[in-house]
């Protein structure tokens, strides 16, 4: 089991880390820290990731975000390869401007996990 971050989190919330993958070539980046997020629709990957892989974003679109707080920021698009507890997922990823990103469903609904909020901690289902 994995436990719950406390360290940028209060009260302290699951977090995962993840591979990024550019798809035109082998560079990759490891160990990329993600919260598991299952209300937010998409996943939200660092920008320095991008930046470090030498990803191009899409010049042609952007997203609106709205956080909880109701707050509203524009995040630009790469297309980039997402391994997570080694299922590989390619896609259109946004980028935001924060050391970690979101996981979202649409990575999250590949994945069965379990949350144990009384012990703090969560770990992939079919491990269980």
């Amino acid at each position: 089991m994995t436990p719950y971050n406390s360290d940028l989190f209060d009260p302290p919330a699951p977090l995962a880390t993840i591979e990024v993958r550019s798809l035109e070539g082998e560079s990759m980046l490891v160990d990329i820290p993600m919260l598991l997020d299952s209300g937010a629709d998409v996943t939200l990957i660092p920008r320095f990731c991008a930046d470090h892989l030498g990803i191009r974003t899409e010049t042609d679109q952007t997203y609106e975000l709205m956080g909880f707080d109701g707050s509203r920021s524009f995040a630009p698009v790469c297309r980039l390869e997402v391994i997570f507890l080694n299922r590989k997922i390619k896609g259109r990823f946004l980028l935001i401007d924060q050391d970690w990103g979101i996981l979202g469903r649409d990575v999250l609904n590949h994945i069965s996990i379990v949350l144990n909020g009384p012990k703090l901690s969560w770990d992939e289902a079919r491990r269980l």
